[in-house]
């Protein structure tokens, strides 16, 4: 493989001196850029493009085009894994995605495999090797997979919900059946990810969008554990250098103590919670990713950079921190601002780094 000659984003994530703060976006490769509508348009539809390894590779490069990033991010989507399943993963226009035949029994879990991630998966790790390829060492690149709390939400509510009413039903009416569901998404996911990283991937990030609805304890019992069994059966070491793991919880700042003892390199905090008292908090055990609100973005671009200025001062001086957004970017933001964000990361944050 080519040798990188950026690394700033790797080295943050082990809390190792930088000269700067590394910026990515999650969701940078989307719909708020027009060449990303246009290859989109060209694909089909927003799986088609998922599933086509040259398209995804097209998109993934995209956002680097136009920023100087300091990490891309395979162009996927989380539910490739429970997609392999057989359950009729579709996205509808409007709608997003909806599985036609959803996990609602100890039946249904019993149906369930693990996909093998060269054969029913092989499109993603096809993707990671020619994303690998085209980016020709020029930054690392991010692998990631769905949590497996968050991966059951869309399998047994049969797509997106806002109440949660049928896989918390599950948890407190048959929580055996959903620790099964729980423990076959942690093996498949942690599979899915080593596979990765024999692809090419040089770090990795598990998104748990909504282990935020969960309470505290139950938060422990069917998130957060499942994250730290996969994070124990990770590759850490390739290419001849350590694969950093980003934990991510959405709404799960009041939990980072608990999430910083799961094993992974880097938290991911969202923007309710203050960067400086993340940092309290988990001392020196791993490095924070984050955490401006998306929305900073719809504002013009010299108060984006004061938001980006506040942020910088609250986490302080010193290396273990990956700048991004504290969600993904929306779909109305202008590229501008955008770029303007990513230029003030870069030219603000060298002041924190002497």
């Amino acid at each position: 493989m080519t040798p990188l000659q950026n690394d700033t984003f790797l080295r943050a994530c082990l809390r190792q001196p930088t000269d700067y703060t590394p910026v990515w976006m999650m969701r940078q490769a989307g719909r708020y850029l027009p060449e990303y509508r246009a290859t989109r348009a060209k694909a089909g539809s927003f799986l088609d493009l998922c599933m086509s390894p040259e398209l995804a590779t097209e998109v993934t490069l995209q956002p680097l085009e136009r920023f100087p990033l300091d990490a891309a991010i395979l162009f996927s989507d989380i539910l490739t894994v429970p997609g392999a399943m057989d359950l009729g993963l579709r996205f509808a226009e409007g709608e997003g995605p909806v599985f036609e035949r959803p996990v609602r029994s100890a039946a249904d879990v019993d149906r369930l495999f693990v996909p093998d991630p060269e054969g029913e998966l092989r499109y993603v790790m096809d993707a990671v090797r020619s994303i690998r390829r085209a980016l020709n060492g020029r930054v690392p690149l991010i692998g990631f997979a769905g949590s497996p709390w968050t991966l059951a939400t869309y399998m047994v509510e049969g797509g997106g919900s806002k109440e949660f009413a049928r896989i918390k039903g599950m948890l407190y009416g048959e929580p055996a059946t959903l620790a099964r569901l729980l423990d076959l998404l942690a093996r498949s996911v942690t599979a899915y990810l080593n596979a990765q990283v024999a692809a090419g991937a040089q770090a990795l990030m598990i998104f748990d969008t909504w282990g935020g609805v969960l309470t505290p304890r139950d938060y422990r019992n069917f998130s957060l554990n499942y994250m730290a069994q996969i994070v124990s059966g990770l590759t850490r070491e390739a290419e001849g250098r350590r694969v950093p793991v980003i934990l991510f919880t959405k709404g799960g700042g009041q939990w980072l103590e608990t999430m910083a003892e799961a094993g992974a390199d880097v938290l991911g905090v969202d923007w309710t919670t203050e960067l400086g008292d993340a940092r309290r908090r988990v001392g020196h055990k791993v490095a924070l990713q984050g955490n401006m609100d998306p929305s900073v973005l719809y504002a013009d671009p010299e108060r984006i950079r004061a938001e980006v200025h506040y942020i910088l001062d609250s986490f302080g001086p010193g290396s273990g921190h990956v700048f991004n957004l504290g969600h993904g970017i929306h779909q109305h933001v202008e590229p501008e601002h955008a770029a303007a964000f990513v230029a003030a990361v870069h030219e603000l944050s060298r002041a924190y780094h002497r």
